[in-house]
């Protein structure tokens, strides 16, 4: 405020030519400029832009050595530099300056500047320029308030700080007679005052002794431009060591490559237009606009962002309909933590395949707008995550990779640089061990940052309440649908509409007109075909059903009565989905898709490879594909809306539908922006209608706590990380946060026979009576004792690997044994250690498959399975149904099978060979591989934490990296590309893209005509993700390169040093 007056603030980026010069920012015109107005004005422009088309005029240098700036154009652009040049140029264009034009301008450029304090704040690629108008002129002319006691100096790097003061004592002799004029004229002037951040890096004002190291004459001050002067004296600073000076005596010297930096930060800063969307630049808005189609918020994400409690930093819980648009609420709410706040931000999706959906979304904006986008999902992320000092990260991560990560920032003291942490589904803190690790992860943030922020949202919650109270949070909620949705249900041939005001809950709608043969009736008792012709092809569809091999009958089945009309649409579309299926399964194509795809039509559940999903994904959004019959974890993954929803049956296998399964399932009927309105049909049953009509009716089921439930991977593994984190070590510590949990506010519903105090103390018992926790009894007084616990090596391997603790002791076993002849002239032995525990009890091997396989083991692999206790006889025996009388480990002898699996894996690479080999769904075998490449991740992590597993350390980070890819060494570079898979990569080594730096440096233009079946979407987004991940390893090279070059804190002389200087 200035004199009481209310501030306006104006955001501006001017073009460099539209900019006001320092000229007319310090320098008030005289009463002869002011009659002689816009004539005058429009001489200096057109004398300003002939001077920039003939180039200046050559000026004598004191040096003789290279310029080290050259021409460098942006060296001078929308610049200080460039506005104190423009500045001496229109002084030297006015008669009446024309003596003195360098030394006037030197002058008002010292004495002026010093009292108009001016700091640039780097923030990303933008600069924010707030500009606090009261009023202008009529003659057009610009002048500036006063601010005493400010100094510039005081602002800028050390070079530029000596520079202006050797001016300004060069130019003394015009100094008082300046300023006498300039007082004279400014009093009949209105001024408009512009201010920039004052956030800024600052120097240390210089004095005039040591200025004086480096002052030239004055005449040559008269015959040089200021950019010149300027640029010669950083090209001698760069040669000469940088004095200290007597006001910076606690500051270290300022390297030379700091002074640049600073330099080149001020330089390259464009203008900070920070508020217009939101309080972000508005090139956010239009980033939405261009690479989302984004053009107008709804009214409720206004609504949303707008809150007060947003506003102040609360903690928000916010609840939508499906497709209501929750997302982008977060993602805007991320944009404003990463660039206004200047914090790193966590998002916690569920699946994998949703961290990398987002990854390729937000690739771009990070590229645009400055931060990393940095995954954290299956074996992909790096504990603790680089720290980096400018730009910030967007840790896009899976629950469990989520929590690993908030263990690290904890453990190194670096929480508090989490700004904010979104979760997304949050009704999953109620879903087993997946649940009980959310829960976890989001109780310590709580704990241990009073600065974070958090921010959860769902379309089906019911008892809010209990989640406010956990995470201290706000609620807002609205039933917001940008497609209307209408619910049916289909009872033999009749449909009913689903109306809560009616007496039943139903009303009829209409009879189903299509006329079914007797061969239609027996084969399509529930008139799926009728219903979904109504909609396609030209609209889509989605059919739910109960299990994966209905998906696979339900798809044929259709296709059998189908008009031959269907195959006619987009057949050309479709022959290259199928070409391309072929290609990612090396010739290998599903005989059930080969013959669905032509009408349009395709199952997709687990059993598909993740290649072959992503594939069918991109043909049903771009609309090749009009009808899926799929399961329900459709419905909780990645976004396919339809024009209509069929629910084959009120079942999700053998169990009947829950509420909340029933709304994420109808949530998909209804495309924003395509669709006018969006259908659900529940097909069901007579048997089953009194429970649907209840399920149709009630509310949403609530969400409890499982981490009591989930013993070993829930309250035992948080006591473990509380203890090894150090967050709490006895028992009063332990149970205080066990009552800020989300267990702690649901105690007295979920606890009947025991009470919290009891569960805290038996599960710390175990925890010690297993290795991972001692206990130490400290006596405070004779009545008082107090137990602290520490952690074990054991324990805490276990918690930095985040090893199911059911298994911790089994992992270590089994390593101590494999180090007594450990086998390495094949990968078998390793992979067998690295094949997970929880995977062996789903595992039912073909004998006769896996004698097949012994038998063709070299002599090392049967020595690994001679070490491991499994002999060819016994595998002989189960193979030919004989009776075994020796008693082997069935667990072992089933993880070995599956490292048959993997092993051949790693040989061929083949999902298909594979799968046919072993007789397992081509899916199940992938989602093998994905888990063993996580759980190698996690014990390499247990055995940096054990000296004596040292030898594993070097030969997991191989293994990890084989398991995680499975491909060819030269594909890897392109696969660790978010988005890109096997088939992809393939593709582009074919292409000539055979780098990280050749997928950076691609044209999506050149890529869409190069690559088959790549939209342009897909094709930008491989590009961003590219080029993040190289500006990633670019940006952690330069900062590694920067610690090797900085004093150490504690070197031995830095102490007295400091000292003495006190």
């Amino acid at each position: 405020m200035d004199d009481g007056g209310s501030r306006i603030r104006r955001r501006v980026s001017l073009p460099k030519r539209k900019r006001p010069s320092l000229g007319r920012i310090f320098v008030a015109p005289t009463a002869a400029e002011l009659e002689r107005g816009d004539e005058k004005e429009e001489e200096m422009v057109a004398e300003n832009r002939r001077r920039k088309t003939a180039g200046l005029i050559p000026v004598e240098h004191n040096d003789s050595e290279e310029d080290m700036f050259g021409d460098y154009d942006s060296f001078t652009e929308n610049s200080f530099i460039a506005e104190a040049d423009d500045l001496e140029q229109k002084y030297m264009q006015l008669p009446e300056h024309q003596k003195h034009a360098t030394d006037f301008a030197t002058e008002n450029l010292c004495s002026e500047s010093i009292k108009n304090k001016l700091s640039v704040t780097p923030i990303g690629n933008l600069t924010e320029l707030q500009t606090d108008k009261h009023t202008e002129n009529q003659s057009g002319y610009e002048d500036v308030t006063d601010e005493p006691g400010a100094d510039l100096l005081y602002d800028v790097p050390s070079s530029q700080a000596m520079y202006f003061e050797n001016l300004q004592n060069a130019s003394n002799d015009f100094g008082d007679q300046f300023m006498k004029e300039r007082d004279g004229r400014s009093s009949s002037h209105n001024t408009v005052n512009e201010e920039l951040p004052h956030n800024c890096i600052e120097q240390p004002q210089q004095n005039d002794e040591s200025s004086s190291k480096v002052r030239t004459s004055s005449d040559i001050n008269r015959r040089t431009s200021i950019k010149d002067h300027l640029k010669s004296t950083m090209t001698g600073n760069a040669k000469a060591q940088t004095p200290v000076f007597s006001r910076s005596k606690q500051l270290k010297e300022t390297l030379l490559s700091e002074e640049i930096n600073v330099a080149k930060k001020t330089i390259e800063s464009s203008s900070n237009d920070l508020g217009p969307f939101y309080s972000l630049p508005s090139k956010v808005r239009d980033l939405y606009v261009q690479l989302k189609g984004i053009e107008k918020l709804y009214e409720w994400q206004h609504t949303c962002l707008t809150l007060k409690s947003v506003q102040e930093r609360k903690n928000l819980i916010y609840s939508l309909p499906t497709s209501g648009g929750k997302t982008l609420v977060a993602e805007i709410l991320m944009l404003q933590e990463l660039l206004c706040s200047r914090k790193d931000v966590l998002m916690i999706l569920p699946y994998v395949a949703i961290v990398q959906e987002k990854i390729s979304g937000l690739s771009s904006f990070g590229i645009e707008l400055g931060f990393f986008v940095e995954e954290y999902a299956g074996s992909k992320g790096r504990f603790p995550p680089t720290k980096r000092r400018e730009k910030k990260s967007l840790y896009i991560a899976t629950i469990e990779k989520g929590h690993s990560l908030v263990n690290s920032l904890i453990e190194t003291g670096r929480i508090d640089s989490l700004g904010l942490v979104v979760v997304d589904e949050l009704h999953m803190i109620g879903e087993g061990s997946r649940g009980a690790i959310l829960e976890m992860t989001l109780a310590k943030i709580l704990y241990t940052s009073k600065t974070t922020q958090i921010i959860g949202m769902s379309a089906t919650l019911n008892n809010v309440e209990d989640l406010q109270k956990f995470l201290q949070a706000e609620y807002y909620t609205s039933q917001f649908r940008p497609v209307e949705l209408k619910e049916y249900l289909k009872i033999n041939d009749t449909i009913y509409e689903i109306d809560s005001k009616a007496e039943n809950g139903i009303t009829f709608s209409r009879f189903l007109n299509y006329k079914y043969s007797d061969t239609l009736k027996k084969m399509d008792p529930d008139h799926l075909v009728a219903l979904v012709t109504e909609v396609i092809p030209n609209y889509s569809c989605l059919v739910f059903c109960p299990s994966k091999k209905n998906c696979e009958n339900v798809a044929e089945m259709i296709c059998k009565f189908l008009s031959k009309e269907y195959l006619k649409h987009k057949e050309k579309e479709k022959c290259e989905v199928i070409n391309n299926l072929k290609n990612i399964g090396n010739g290998n194509l599903c005989p059930v898709l080969k013959r669905t795809i032509p009408f349009g039509v395709a199952y997709h559940h687990s059993g598909l490879t993740s290649d072959e999903r992503k594939l069918l994904e991109e043909a049903y959004s771009t609309g090749v594909l009009c009808l899926f019959t799929c399961t329900s974890t459709l419905a909780a993954g990645v976004n396919l809306p339809a024009r209509r929803v069929i629910l084959r049956a009120p079942y999700v296998a053998m169990e009947f539908l829950k509420r909340n399964q029933y709304k994420q399932m109808i949530g998909r009927a209804g495309r924003a922006g395509i669709d006018t309105i969006g259908e659900s049909i529940l097909i069901l049953q007579e048997k089953d209608k009194q429970q649907v009509l209840e399920l149709i009716t009630r509310p949403l089921e609530n969400c409890y706590s499982h981490l009591v439930q989930e013993f070993t991977k829930g309250i035992q593994t948080l006591f473990l990380s509380l203890i090894g984190l150090k967050i709490a070590t006895n028992l009063d510590d332990i149970y205080h946060f066990m009552n800020g949990t989300f267990f702690g506010v649901q105690q007295n519903i979920l606890l009947k026979e025991k009470s919290l105090w009891e569960i805290t103390v038996e599960s710390l018992r175990y925890l010690t009576e297993k290795g991972l926790v001692q206990k130490d009894t400290i006596y405070k007084s004779e009545e008082e004792v107090q137990h602290n616990f520490h952690i074990t090596k054991l324990g805490r391997a276990s918690f930095k690997g985040t090893i199911d603790l059911a298994y911790c002791d089994i992992l270590y076993r089994d390593l101590k044994k494999g180090l007594e002849g450990l086998v390495l002239e094949s990968l078998l032995h390793l992979i067998y250690l690295t094949t997970p525990y929880d995977l062996v009890s789903q595992c039912n091997p073909d004998w006769m498959i896996y004698f097949r396989q012994f038998s063709q083991l070299s002599p090392a692999e049967q020595n690994v399975a001679a070490i491991l206790g499994v002999s060819e006889s016994f595998i002989g025996k189960k193979a030919s149904g004989q009776a075994i009388r020796k008693k082997v480990d069935k667990d072992v002898v089933n993880r070995l099978y599956l490292s048959f699996v993997l092993y051949s894996l790693l040989k061929e690479t083949s999902i298909w060979t594979v799968s046919e080999k072993f007789n397992m769904p081509r899916g199940y075998v992938q989602n093998l591989l994905t888990g063993a490449a996580s759980f190698s991740s996690c014990v390499l992590h247990f055995c940096e934490e054990l000296e004596e597993f040292w030898v594993y350390r070097a030969l997991l980070v191989e293994l990890t990296k084989k398991l995680t890819y499975c491909v060819k060494a030269e594909l890897i570079p392109l696969m660790e590309v978010t988005g890109v898979l096997e088939g992809r990569a393939k593709q582009l080594y074919s292409a000539g893209y055979k780098s990280l730096m050749h997928l950076a440096n691609a044209n999506p233009e050149v890529l869409i005509r190069t690559i088959d079946h790549l939209s342009r979407r897909q094709a930008k987004q491989i590009v961003s993700s590219a080029k993040m991940l190289l500006h990633e390893k670019a940006e952690a090279l330069q900062e590694e390169v920067e610690e090797l070059l900085r004093l150490p804190s504690d070197f031995p002389g830095a102490v007295a040093s400091a000292t003495d200087e006190a």
